[in-house]
């Protein structure tokens, strides 16, 4: 009877970790490549990202985005002219690791291809221009939709909580596109084009993470 209920619980054992999601990893070559161009502290970061990722694998979309929200958003934000010394630049999600730095449209593009990463539809994500009223200035969120005709949920590094469109009356809605439109979007309504940068075919999810098993 032991013996049986031995196998049996070997059994299941082994069941689950076939069924369980691969391990998110960054190759010792790559965290070495991040090292050498940024640092140390740039190199602890990305692995802090795929240590937070693999925390969160296995949650549903919203214990995913409060994760991710919340890993960016301890980025400070930085102007790009500080930054980069340019007045709009949009940043990999490598740069904004190794910088440590970023303004709303790099919190954006980092956190959509994170998400994307753990298998959040891109279907239900958007990058989402508005006018912050409190700013008085153009602003990126990321927009998330449980459905096509759902209130959508904002994902920002104004406010760290996730909530509903309905109740960011802060924010004026004014354009939103999908990744697959980053390279060709456009922002006619607030008087400026995307970026020179952001035209080019640039690596957005630059930060080589593979997912393997144990």
């Amino acid at each position: 009877m032991k013996k049986t209920l031995a196998l049996f619980f070997i059994l299941v054992v082994f069941v689950a970790i076939l069924l369980s999601s691969p391990e998110f990893s960054i190759a010792k070559v790559f965290m070495d490549k991040v090292e050498k161009e940024y640092g140390t502290f740039a190199k602890r970061r990305a692995f802090y990202l795929v240590q937070m990722m693999n925390d969160a694998k296995d949650l549903d979309d919203m214990g995913k985005m409060e994760k991710v929200n919340d890993f960016f958003n301890q980025t400070p934000y930085t102007p790009d002219k500080v930054t980069w010394g340019v007045s709009d630049y949009w940043a990999t999600r490598l740069e904004f690791i190794g910088k440590d730095k970023a303004d709303c449209e790099d919190y954006v593009i980092a956190k959509y291809f994170t998400l994307k990463e753990l298998g959040v539809p891109t279907s239900k994500l958007f990058m989402t221009y508005a006018k912050s009223i409190r700013y008085k200035s153009a602003h990126m969120v990321l927009t998330y939709y449980e459905t096509p005709k759902s209130v959508p949920l904002v994902m920002d590094n104004y406010n760290y909580k996730i909530l509903p469109a309905s109740a960011r009356d802060d924010l004026i809605p004014i354009y939103s596109f999908s990744g697959d439109e980053l390279f060709n979007a456009k922002q006619a309504q607030i008087g400026k084009m995307v970026p020179a940068a952001a035209r080019q075919t640039r690596p957005w999810d630059e930060l080589i993470i593979t997912r393997q098993k144990d």
